[in-house]
């Protein structure tokens, strides 16, 4: 996967079928970082073959851990504690590399690492991870571009991780990781609601942590000694699901999903249905099948941090808009900033008009195919979505961002009818 591929998307092609979902990206990233806190085998199932998958690898690897990851099992074994610095070439290609903080400083007492990079959709700061681990007794400078972590030894603390826009996702995952080892009991108000917070507690209490509220805004973590090795399967990709969601929609196609948690989509399923898709679950209950009619209604989409539309979703459902008649309000309650996608939309005939924190779509008007560059990793499966529906062919580059987060997704639209294909620079 080059960094100057791209996609050539010929539109007009109704999807129909049957996919199956990867696992959840963003429960595997914390969770393989979390492997950091224990000096037994761990076997992580279900992993998606990514990008940042293989970047969190790499990063483990220069902590000094033996990693052998094959298909979707990565197996880890820590083999060398004195390597306590994750450097700017791994954490700059991703925000998830971060996590390695807590872990770090938790279990060897120390910890460097990269301020992060990764999708340019607005500020995110780290003050709530540093505030976080301060609170548990670090000390946590920021000095020449790294944040440089150390504590003899954790205690339980009281902390509150809500930010201006929401919780923060890393921010709890960092903290919580960390707290597992401290000394006494710590309790996390305003922790991320998120499933994939959820799925590293649950990954956290098979290794031998003690975890109260899990799944809820208020985390009470009791210390421990050790923590030990285990096997976990994570969770279904809640945005890749959505995303096919949005493929079926737009394309008004009709498209069976395998491997999904529907309970972790209720809001994007409930968007869906107010624009007059179909969503239903299969009779294994491990389904759906999304429908769509050839006309949608209008419907204003407002994202919040979960249970709410995530904004990871944003730019997939706006494309969906884009084809619907009527005029629909996109109201960004997450990161404000994250509209870049807009003008890429309107360089293939779409009509957004864009207002502070508000895009405008006036929807039902042709799209053409032409050639946009992602500006993310979202955006990125936005464009091919839109591309999908467009007259003519649709040239997306940079899809080197899609590649972070979806595993062989020209292959899942393949073969449910699209016209897709990779072309090397």
């Amino acid at each position: 996967m080059a960094e100057f591929d791209r996609f050539s998307v010929e539109g007009g092609a109704r999807l129909t079928g049957r996919v199956r979902v990867s696992g959840s990206k963003n429960a595997a990233l914390p969770i393989l970082a979390a492997t950091l806190m224990t000096d037994e085998p761990c076997v992580v199932e279900g992993v998606p073959d990514l990008h940042d998958v293989r970047t969190m690898v790499e990063t483990l690897r220069s902590l000094g851990v033996e990693v052998e990851h094959t298909g979707t099992t990565v197996r880890t074994r820590v083999v060398n504690e004195d390597l306590c610095t994750a450097h700017y070439d791994l954490v700059s290609r991703m925000r998830a590399g971060f996590c390695v903080l807590g872990p770090l400083i938790a279990k060897r007492g120390r910890g460097k690492v990269s301020l992060p990079g990764g999708c340019k959709i607005g500020a995110r700061p780290v003050e709530l991870h540093r505030k976080g681990l301060v609170a548990l007794g670090a000390e946590v400078p920021v000095r020449h571009g790294y944040v440089e972590g150390e504590a003899d030894r954790l205690h339980g603390a009281e902390i509150f991780l809500g930010g201006a826009f929401g919780s923060s996702v890393l921010g709890t995952a960092n903290v919580l990781t960390a707290a597992t080892l401290a000394d006494g009991v710590t309790v996390i108000e305003g922790a991320a609601l998120e499933p994939e917070i959820e799925d590293l507690a649950r990954f956290l209490v098979c290794m031998g942590a003690r975890i109260q509220g899990i799944g809820t805004h208020r985390l009470e973590i009791h210390g421990v000694e050790r923590l030990d090795g285990t096997t976990y399967r994570i969770i279904p990709d809640r945005i890749e699901a959505g995303t096919l969601m949005a493929a079926a929609a737009i394309t008004r196609g009709d498209v069976e999903l395998e491997n999904i948690c529907l309970d972790h989509l209720v809001a994007v399923v409930d968007y869906l249905r107010a624009l007059g898709v179909s969503v239903e679950k299969t009779e294994s209950g491990l389904g759906c099948r999304v429908t769509a009619p050839e006309r949608l209604g209008p419907c204003d989409l407002n994202t919040h941090p979960y249970p709410g539309i995530p904004t990871d979703m944003q730019a997939q459902l706006m494309a969906v808009l884009c084809t619907v008649d009527g005029t629909s309000a996109v109201n960004e309650k997450v990161f404000p900033d994250r509209f870049i996608h807009v003008g890429e939309f309107n360089r293939m005939g779409a009509r957004i008009s864009k207002e502070g924190a508000v895009a405008i779509v006036d929807g039902g008007h042709r799209l053409s195919g032409a050639p946009v560059e992602a500006p993310d990793l979202r955006a990125a499966a936005a464009l091919v979505l839109a591309g999908l529906v467009a007259e003519g062919v649709t040239e997306v580059s940079r899809i080197d961002h899609l590649d972070r987060g979806y595993a062989k997704f020209e292959e899942k639209l393949g073969a449910l009818g699209a016209r897709i294909q990779r072309v090397g620079a």
